[in-house]
């Protein structure tokens, strides 16, 4: 069994105090896995990577441990130790690719690798000098996911990274959320079945807010996973 990573115990989170968009979220990450992370619209799958990103300031969390250790989501230390792809940012707009590239590189105290290779398996050579304000929905999550992988942090969440991509670059990220486990553990957001099938060694049903099922390894379907949402 892999040691653990993240945990995480009964998150609530809000953005009106009458109403909770997470209650008593319980999630463990281990090390080098691929969870995914799947529900309806409004589920809250953004409140939860937006709070573990820490950029929400209304929640409450029981227990909060990075490799045993407490947590505070908005820690210089553990920020250098994850990398959030929102499924929309607009953020850095008067950057090109490779000013951010290198911005988050001195950012994190690191060296970016393999950038050519994936920018080539993104196919992503001619935005590359290009002003992110001015690219495409897809072209700016491009610019995210190469910069993501090239980084390999300990802890990589994407939300919905699917979401603007060709059929092409689809087929590219799927392989390279399934060689990540190498460099360390992904946790991502989506509402399509087939990018967590291919993908996940671990499935979680979010629903209203909270938890509903958890699936692993053959049970991993898409089938039984339609049912879950179903019901």
């Amino acid at each position: 069994m892999n040691n653990s990573l993240l945990t995480i115990q009964n998150l609530s989170a809000w953005y009106s105090e009458d109403r909770n968009v997470l209650s008593n979220v319980s999630l463990e990450l281990a090390e080098h896995e691929v969870v995914g992370l799947i529900g309806l619209n409004g589920a809250g799958k953004t409140t939860f990577i937006k709070t573990l990103s820490g950029l929400l300031d209304s929640f409450q969390v029981e227990a909060a441990l990075w490799q045993g250790k407490p947590l505070i989501f908005r820690n210089r230390k553990f920020k250098k130790e994850r990398y959030t792809v929102f499924s929309e940012d607009r953020s850095f707009q008067f950057f090109t690719f490779r000013e951010y590239a290198s911005y988050v590189a001195a950012s994190y105290g690191k060296k970016l690798s393999d950038t050519d290779e994936l920018v080539h398996g993104f196919q992503f050579e001619e935005y590359t000098d290009i002003l992110l304000k001015e690219l495409s929905t897809g072209n700016l999550k491009k610019a995210y996911l190469i910069t993501a992988f090239a980084l390999k942090p300990k802890l990589l969440i994407l939300d919905e990274p699917v979401n603007g991509l060709d059929f092409q670059s689809t087929e590219y990220l799927y392989r390279q959320i399934g060689s990540y486990r190498q460099y360390g553990t992904i946790l991502f957001s989506s509402h399509i079945l087939e990018s967590i099938c291919l993908t996940s060694d671990r499935v979680v049903v979010l629903e209203q807010g909270q938890i509903k099922r958890c699936f692993t390894g053959q049970e991993i379907e898409a089938d039984k996973i339609r049912e879950v949402l179903k019901k």
